[in-house]
């Protein structure tokens, strides 16, 4: 390992998980496949529910997740250390996340928000509305850039500079897009705010 990747990994913003998926990587780096598969078992989970917070699509998230890990698993050998492993498997979610939506042009699986809820707001049971995947499919609207960092800090709980870093942006990049992401999910779910609140 580097010294630049040693100084990193010891930094202040280091933690015993991050010292543990270096080991692995290098352990993995050194021909012990099982190393790779520890790495999986560990992360499988965030990236399955960044799969699914992204798309907005449950069908998908198993064949995706298993491209993400095939696609890490022929990439970590160049692994460099330059910043945490939680952040390079991320942008390797994401980037699958685009390829899949490039591919399949699946616009027709984001139903019109704004419809949608005129429509449901009209009816008699809007007790009977399920909030979550209403919310879950505003997300799903909004553009990628917007998405993403919304994900990232009112889902996952990342801090601005933890996002910043994770999608090579300045902090007040990332703080604009979140507030143009709320705005926006403001009004797409305008007709449902009195069940939101």
């Amino acid at each position: 390992m580097s010294k630049e990747g040693n100084s990193k990994l010891n930094g202040k913003n280091s933690t015993n998980l991050n010292d543990e998926d270096a080991l692995l990587i290098k352990r993995f780096k050194q021909g012990d496949e099982t190393a790779f598969s520890k790495l999986v078992n560990k992360h499988k989970e965030k990236v399955r529910s960044l799969v699914y917070l992204t798309l907005g699509d449950s069908e998908y998230i198993d064949d995706i997740s298993q491209d993400v890990f095939i696609s890490a698993y022929n990439k970590l050998k160049e692994f460099r250390f330059e910043s945490k492993f939680t952040t390079w498997l991320y942008r390797v979610t994401i980037n699958k996340c685009r390829d899949y939506l490039r591919k399949k042009r699946v616009r027709s699986i984001f139903v019109p928000i704004k419809d949608e809820a005129y429509r449901l707001s009209t009816g008699h049971n809007t007790e009977n509305i399920d909030i979550p995947h209403l919310v879950r499919k505003a997300i799903s609207k909004l553009p990628d850039k917007l998405r993403e960092p919304l994900i990232l800090r009112d889902i996952d709980g990342f801090s601005y500079k933890e996002i910043a870093e994770k999608m090579n942006c300045e902090v007040g990049t990332i703080k604009s897009r979140i507030f143009r992401a709320r705005e926006s999910l403001k009004i797409i779910l305008e007709p449902y705010q009195n069940e939101l609140l």
